[in-house]
């Protein structure tokens, strides 16, 4: 019932898809010649609404329109409502969808129709949101303008339907500076005269890892999908293979001083690991998963903080043995007798030849950084590159190690979150989901405090900073990625939290945002800088938070202010997409849809195979339960199908059936 204790006619029904729109103020009738007698005694059009019980993004438009009075109001007025359950009427369901296919060229639910007295459609479509949204118009909107065809017409109806269409345009026509599709193809064509060709990345020295580039290339499709696909697969082998690798330990370097990736900077930051790790596991290589692993361990042995969260960076110096200035990078460089006097004569020689340590060097005093070009093949080498690495990392830990900087960044841990999230579910590492969750929880317990981010804590006491945009940004992310691998509706909950604060603190009058809050120290100008660096930027960083929480909420005004927000970097991604490789990545995704996928059924592997099928799609918002769980939207009344595990996927406000099978999907 709705809030007054209404009930329409769909009260009497049986199908609990209708029976959950009894208590609209619609008007609503079930199929059958009454609603159409009804429309002719009126002489007003009849509206068909399609969809079924568990279709996300049904709910999302009654929500959105049909529990909305005003629009109620309108439809009542004007049409005759007809409310249908495709499982229970797959006859009527299957007339309409013909026709929504061939007149919109792509068919889903919910489903949205109007007809005349006769069943014959002028007007198809699917979801229609409440409010016009990147260059489409408003239900509201289609409606009115559908009314004044049919009232104002003297045509026949397929005349009347290209009039329609022709208003339609009028009345939604915006002024626009969205990063279209087109735009994007010339972010890439931009991209790729700037790559290396020989060496992989972009631009001369120094290199430093592009990884929210490289996502935007892995997610792109478009005119330019192969070159796209050739500069990521290029540059992710030339970075692994390098000297900005730690080819021992895991993990990166901020950044290599040549051309080729030879010799680094040799510090190690939180975010570069951070966001390198969920690159290479979303990658779905062998490659991908080797370097993820190595990155994530890395980050739980040496980053990892007692308090469970992440400590920011290694240093690049490590203190000097007797008595000599630090020395950059002497914790990470070999020569090849100290390979020999370590893992002995042949071991020794055959690690020097595969890591490129030469007697000259490629470091400084004839040392030599640790490349490794070509991974083995046989299975006996690789297996002998794992003890050789064993020992090596043995050796090393006797070495002067490099001061750690344990200060824990909020943003940056946002960051750690997602990239172990995003290994531990596609690698199978429930360990790397309970660091995950480890850091999450101090996260949330001493960073986030009267809904307000701290951005920094050592020693688990919280410092007194503020936190700025990309903390609000990074840590929203990370909590949704929880809330996806866990189904656990908390994280969601704190996640759109610092969303909503973060909307009305950090909104800037164009749709864009500033880097710091509406209370924060008032400084010579208030810092805004859309642009990434080597992390995401606050806005880039909101922006994506925006996308996948509008994909797990079914919140229009998430999406809304994310578009918004794209808007007014539109000149920074034609003009220097290096810098606004997030930016750009959440444009595709919002282009593409984004997809959404909701998996329910008991755990195990055939739950498993269809998340890891999701999981494959880039940019995918893939969440999985036992049940249906009502904190999540994107879970509301999903269940299994035939007591197997089945997945739902939305894409682009429409809804397809539900799959048992991986193949499914996609």
């Amino acid at each position: 019932m709705g809030e007054d204790g209404h009930v329409n006619r769909l009260g009497a029904a049986t199908s609990p898809y209708l029976l959950q729109h009894a208590g609209n103020p619609v008007d609503w009738w079930e199929w059958g010649e009454d609603a159409f007698a009804e429309a002719k005694r009126r002489n007003v059009p009849i509206l068909l609404s399609v969809g079924y019980a568990a279709c996300h993004w049904c709910h999302v438009m009654a929500h959105e329109s049909f529990e909305d009075e005003a629009t109620a109001a309108y439809l009542n007025e004007h049409y005759v409502s007809i409310k249908v359950d495709r499982e229970e009427r797959p006859d009527v369901d299957a007339v309409y969808m013909q026709a929504t296919t061939a007149m919109t060229g792509q068919g889903g639910w919910p489903m949205t129709v109007v007809m005349d007295h006769e069943g014959a459609p002028f007007f198809a479509g699917t979801y229609l949101p409440d409010q016009p949204r990147h260059g489409s118009p408003s239900f509201l909107q289609v409606l009115r303008a559908l009314s004044g065809a049919w009232v104002d017409r003297g045509e026949d109806v397929r005349r009347t339907a290209a009039n329609v269409a022709e208003h339609l345009r009028k009345e939604a026509s915006l002024p626009s500076y969205a990063l279209t599709g087109e735009r994007i193809d010339g972010a890439v064509a931009t991209l790729a005269g700037e790559f290396d060709p020989m060496a992989g990345g972009f631009g001369q020295a120094p290199k430093f890892p592009p990884t929210m580039v490289l996502e935007f290339l892995r997610r792109y499709r478009g005119e330019s999908e192969q070159q796209a696909r050739h500069m990521l697969a290029r540059t992710v082998a030339a970075m692994a293979g390098s000297g900005m690798y730690d080819q021992v330990g895991g993990g990166f370097a901020r950044y290599a001083v040549d051309r080729g990736w030879v010799v680094p900077h040799f510090e190690k930051m939180l975010y570069d690991n951070a966001q390198l790790l969920g690159l290479y596991a979303r990658l779905g290589t062998d490659l991908g998963a080797r370097i993820a692993t190595e990155t994530a361990d890395f980050l739980l042995r040496e980053l990892r903080t007692a308090e469970g969260g992440f400590a920011s960076a290694l240093d690049a110096d490590s203190p000097a043995e007797l008595g000599e200035h630090a020395h950059e990078g002497l914790f990470y460089v070999w020569t090849p007798t100290q390979l020999v006097a370590e893992l002995g004569p042949d071991d020794g020689a055959w690690a020097a030849e595969l890591f490129g340590v030469t007697a000259e060097g490629t470091f400084e005093h004839g040392t030599s950084t640790l490349q490794l070009r070509h991974y083995p093949q046989d299975p006996a080498d690789q297996d002998r590159l794992a003890e050789v690495r064993r020992q090596l990392l043995a050796a090393r830990e006797r070495r002067p190690r490099p001061a750690r900087d344990d200060k824990v960044v909020a943003a940056w841990n946002g960051l750690a979150i997602s990239g172990l999230v995003d290994a531990a579910r596609r690698l199978d590492r429930p360990d790397y989901l309970a660091a995950a969750v480890e850091a999450g929880e101090l996260i949330a317990g001493l960073h986030l405090q009267d809904g307000r981010l701290r951005r920094v804590s050592r020693d688990g006491v919280a410092g007194t900073h503020a936190g700025v945009l990309e903390d609000y940004g990074c840590v929203a992310s990370g909590f949704l990625a929880l809330a996806q691998a866990t189904a656990d509706a908390r994280w969601l909950r704190l996640a759109t939290g610092l969303i909503d604060t973060a909307l009305a603190e950090f909104a800037a009058p164009d749709g864009g945002f500033y880097d710091t809050g509406a209370g924060a120290e008032v400084l010579v100008t208030r810092p805004r800088d859309p642009g990434d660096n080597a992390s995401p930027s606050g806005f880039s960083s909101l922006v994506h938070a925006l996308v996948e929480a509008h994909a797990l909420t079914g919140e229009g005004r998430y999406r809304d202010a994310a578009e918004t927000a794209l808007a007014t970097v539109s000149v920074l991604a034609d003009k220097a997409p290096r810098f606004a490789g997030w930016s750009l990545a959440a444009a595709v995704t919002m282009l593409d849809g984004p997809l959404e996928v909701a998996v329910v059924g008991p755990a195990g592997p055939q739950r498993d195979a269809l998340v890891a099928r999701a999981l494959a799609l880039p940019g995918a918002v893939v969440v999985a339960a036992d049940e249906a769980e009502e904190g999540i939207p994107l879970l509301a009344g999903r269940t299994p199908v035939d007591g197997r595990p089945a997945a739902y996927v939305c894409r682009g406000f429409v809804c397809e059936r539900p799959v048992t099978e991986p193949a499914g999907i996609g």
